[in-house]
């Protein structure tokens, strides 16, 4: 189930609230009990050793099938 952040416009703290997608934009209390929050856009971070690996030659260089350029032409 998807997490969705908020902050509360009356005291100023942010939360998470997990929450199906059909519910994303429903009104979301803060734990204090105020009702006046806005939903925060959340990014993503992506790393690791596949955002490290080298670059593969433009053309192909071998495999993959046409996603790798081997039989485009």
């Amino acid at each position: 189930m998807p997490r969705y952040e908020y902050r509360c416009r009356t005291c100023g703290d942010t939360f998470e609230l997990s929450r199906p997608m059909a519910e994303s934009s429903a009104p979301a209390a803060c734990p204090s009990g105020h009702d006046d929050t806005v939903k925060l856009l959340s990014t993503v971070a992506v790393g690791g050793a596949a955002a490290a690996a080298p670059a593969r030659p433009a053309g192909g260089g071998g495999g993959g099938g046409c996603c790798g350029g081997g039989c485009c032409g």
